[in-house]
């Protein structure tokens, strides 16, 4: 068996915050390889090698030779205290005669046990050997070697074990899509990731490398926005000339400072950037923060510095922030490491900025609103720290209730989807994405990637993760002040109180746009209106008070509407009349919300400013209220869960992609492989024979049965557009005239009749992976549009809302007197195809259009598969 596989360096993360940086031997590694298994303890060698043993080339041998056809290895290095970069563990396996099983075998440096070093590493060898067809590992473990069974055990590989001869012998089936298997590797992630940020949020100790004693610099700004903060830790500056700022002694170099530094500040000019930081990480410093900019921002140069940067950074096991970065900010430190002109209020609510510039507009913006924040983090060019990481440690952060993201491009989107929909289910996400117009999509050939756009992919994403989108500054500030201060809505029915007529229908339409709906109220709500307004007020909903209303009427009026078991929101507007004053009112709202268990929100347009805590316009708090109502519809929305599918054959269709891929980087599939990758799957395809002329269409067509349809076998080809669809044909003659019309060779299909017409399809989007389309299918496909789009894996939630929502619903449910679908099989369909775009990212565009439906199943009758190879990632992140 050949490859041509070979894994890039990669990083993992271990459970006490460190990094372990992760690559292939080569021949150059025989030395370091046998001084590391010299150096392991007698009872370490003994349990790898079940006795003694000399150590040697021969010991080596079999990891030296790695061509992960045969043989597979990783070497995980770390950085000694002698800045040399030196072996700490080693992973290989060997393939054996059975080629779908290989016996694995691990080795961790004596003084790194218990730090998940074997774990990591089995959970990537599983992943390369997974890649070149390996299906089970198995290994000889010694009893007594407890450690290395916990390894297996806590994998979440289905595994045996067996004793024989006095080992233990353990099989896994290396099946990394498993629920148990992400459920367990998540975990980690979860637990590493967050012990690896704690630095950043909980410093004792902080040093600015470049904090010059000049007024007007950015590093000697951000020394004083610290010491002015009044941080709860010890701040150091650090500069060549050793000056003084702000009063504090500086230092020449860090490693000059007394104490090993938590984080360290980087605010040297670029080209510098790497030397300053070699000499931080050198000292012990684990959280680095590079404010600095010239890296990937500016080029091909800075995209290599960047690259070095990073490598360096993991090399010594840190976590780096930036660079190109506005800093980082901690209320439970009292940590404001930004040059920021004022730190945002101490609050609940932990913000991330992809942009520098956006975050400034948020921290002025939320200091005028008194939105006060838990922690800040700038994550400029992310080279390393991304808006995944922060979630991770937010999610179990006791000082954050809220989240704010903004985000300009995603690192791992199915990644961040995992970690949203489980972080969001006890704290509100919510997130302003750009760069999402259609000017900015990709030219695509199949239906599926001309109807699918990345803004269609970012609402996937969001719902499906239970992110709540704002598409502008202030609708993330304003729905961050309702969620952060006033309890959820049970649903999107909402009442209007107000003394201005005009501006509450105004506000019932914002609610209508925002997706809320204003029912009547209750008969005894009105009638006990009417016993406290005005005749001529209105108990309707609007209900209006009128310009006479006084705080007092407010206070009456609201806990009426607020019992009414029809609302679950009250918005109440306010414009200041002669009679009553903006404090008045705003503290007679204030008075009734503070025992309400229903949000009010209240909207006070006056030329005064608006009171702390309300809307400046009925749209504002009708918007943020719709997002709300979105996040309590998520949250009662079961959790996705995905079915098990039988008849899916990976080997069928690893084979068909390696083959077709094997000369070529990008090719729609012909009839043949185009069958037989969807056959694979178990996808339900109309019964066709391919004919290079009319002689063999005529015998085919008797074999299928007339009537018959003929097509163009063209890979690829838009069929009606074309002119290359030829339908209902019943006779010999008819057959012929269409091969001749066709002028090629040509499938011959049974011709399929009644039901409806669908579209499903997947497409690979450079972002965010694969989306599945479905939606209304046949030639006017996208002329219909209504086309929705989830992301896989799809759980049965998830093809559940696809086939509920838009027109193909009412296709499905039977229109206009019409038989129903069968829901079951459109719905298994679609969960196959979303399963082959996940396990095949290769798939880069797929169209079943049209898919007939009907009450008893469902068929695919025209496919199209464009396959590409896809582009090696220059990422070396693994969580």
């Amino acid at each position: 068996m050949t490859t041509t596989f070979t894994p890039p360096t990669e990083d993992v993360v271990l459970r006490d915050g460190s990094t372990l940086r992760l690559r292939p031997p080569t021949a150059e590694d025989e030395g370091v390889l046998i001084s590391f298994f010299e150096a392991l303890s007698p009872e370490s060698r003994y349990l790898r090698f079940h006795g003694a043993t000399m150590i040697g080339r021969p010991t080596v041998s079999v990891a030296l030779e790695t061509d992960w056809a045969r043989r597979g290895s990783l070497l995980g290095e770390l950085v000694d205290d002698t800045a040399t970069l030196r072996p700490v563990a080693l992973a290989t396996y060997v393939r054996l005669r059975d080629p779908s099983r290989a016996e694995v075998a691990f080795a961790v440096a004596d003084e790194l046990h218990g730090r998940g070093i074997g774990t990591r590493l089995l959970e990537r060898l599983a992943e390369h050997a997974s890649a070149v067809g390996i299906e089970e590992f198995v290994a000889e473990v010694l009893p007594g070697n407890a450690a290395m069974l916990r390894v297996f055990d806590d994998a979440g590989f289905e595994t045996t074990r067996s004793l024989q001869g006095g080992v233990v012998e353990v099989a896994l089936r290396l099946d990394a899509a498993h629920p148990a298997v992400v459920e367990r590797r998540d975990e980690r992630d979860h637990i590493a990731v967050a012990a690896s940020l704690k630095p950043f949020f909980e410093p004792r100790s902080v040093a600015v490398i470049g904090a010059s004693s000049r007024r007007g610099t950015i590093g000697g700004e951000l020394f004083r926005n610290i010491l002015a903060a009044d941080f709860t830790g010890a701040a150091y500056p650090v500069n060549r000339g050793a000056e003084a700022v702000g009063g504090v002694p500086g230092y020449g170099d860090i490693a000059d400072v007394p104490v090993v530094v938590d984080l360290a500040v980087v605010c040297v000019p670029g080209a510098n950037v790497v030397d300053a930081t070699r000499s931080a990480l050198a000292t012990g410093v684990k959280a680095i923060c590079v404010i600095s900019a010239g890296f990937a921002e500016t080029g091909a140069e800075g995209r290599d510095r960047q690259a070095e940067l990073l490598a360096l950074v993991r090399a010594h096991g840190a976590r780096l922030i930036g660079p190109n970065c506005l800093g980082v900010s901690s209320t439970a430190t009292r940590l404001n490491a930004t040059f920021a002109r004022r730190a945002a209020p101490p609050g609940r609510i932990g913000f991330s900025s992809q942009s520098g510039a956006l975050g400034l507009a948020l921290l002025e913006e939320a200091d005028e609103r008194g939105l006060g924040l838990s922690s800040f983090v700038s994550i400029g060019n992310k080279a390393d720290v991304s808006s995944n990481d922060l979630l991770e440690y937010w999610q179990d952060d006791p000082n954050t209730d809220v989240v704010l993201l903004y985000l300009e491009s995603f690192g791992n989107p199915r990644k961040f989807a995992r970690v949203a929909s489980r972080v969001a289910r006890t704290k509100p996400i919510l997130a302003m994405r750009s760069g999402t117009s259609r000017s900015g999509a990709r030219a695509a050939s199949s239906h599926t990637a001309a109807l699918a756009g990345s803004d269609a992919a970012v609402e996937a994403l969001f719902w499906q993760a239970g992110v709540l989108r704002a598409r502008t500054l202030e609708e993330l500030l304003d729905a961050a002040v309702l969620l952060s201060s006033q309890p959820l809505p049970r649903g999107n029915r909402i009442a209007v109180v107000t003394n201005a007529g005009g501006l509450g229908i105004l506000c019932a339409d914002a609610c209508e746009a925002a997706g809320l709906s204003l029912p009547p109220l209750e008969p005894a709500t009105t009638a006990a209106l009417a016993r406290v307004v005005p005749a001529e007020a209105s108990s309707a909903n609007p209900v209006d008070l009128l310009g006479s209303a006084t705080a007092g009427t407010y206070e009456v009026a609201l806990p009426i509407v607020l019992a009414d078991p029809g609302i679950d929101a009250v918005i109440v507007l306010f414009v200041p009349p002669v009679v009553a004053t903006t404090a008045d009112v705003a503290a007679a709202i204030a008075s009734v919300s503070a025992t309400a268990d229903k949000p009010i929100l209240p909207v006070v347009i006056s030329a005064d400013g608006s009171p702390v805590g309300s809307f400046t316009y009925p749209e504002s708090a009708a918007r943020a209220l719709g997002l709300a109502a979105r996040r309590a519809a998520w949250l009662r929305r079961p959790v996705a869960e995905a079915p098990h599918l039988d008849r899916l054959d990976h080997g069928a269709a690893a084979a068909v992609v390696a083959r077709v891929l094997a000369d070529t980087d990008d090719a729609w599939l012909d009839a043949s492989d185009l069958r037989a990758l969807l056959a694979a799957y178990g996808l339900p395809l109309v019964g066709e024979r391919t004919a290079t002329d009319a002689d063999a269409a005529v015998s085919a067509a008797e074999e299928l049965g007339y009537p018959v349809v003929v097509k163009t076998a063209a890979a690829g080809a838009h069929k009606t557009e074309t002119g290359g669809v030829h339908l209902d044909l019943r006779d010999e003659a008819a057959v012929r005239r269409a091969c001749g019309a066709v002028n090629g060779p040509v499938l011959v299909q049974q011709y399929v009749t009644g039901g409806v017409e669908l579209l499903v399809g997947a497409v690979q989007d450079p972002v965010f992976g694969p989306l599945v389309a479905f939606g209304p299918g046949g030639v006017y496909a996208e002329l219909i549009g209504s086309t929705r789009f989830a992301l896989a894996p799809l759980g049965e939630i998830d093809v559940d809302e696809l086939i509920s929502s838009g027109k193909a619903a009412k296709l499905v449910d039977g229109w206009r007197g019409g038989p129903a679908a069968d829901r079951a099989a459109v719905a298994d369909l679609i969960h196959r195809v979303g399963r082959l775009a996940e396990d095949f990212p290769e798939v880069a565009e797929l169209d079943l259009n049209p898919v007939i439906a009907r009450p008893n199943g469902c068929i695919a009758v025209d496919a199209r598969v464009r396959l590409r190879r896809l582009a090696a990632t220059a990422s070396s992140k693994t969580w």
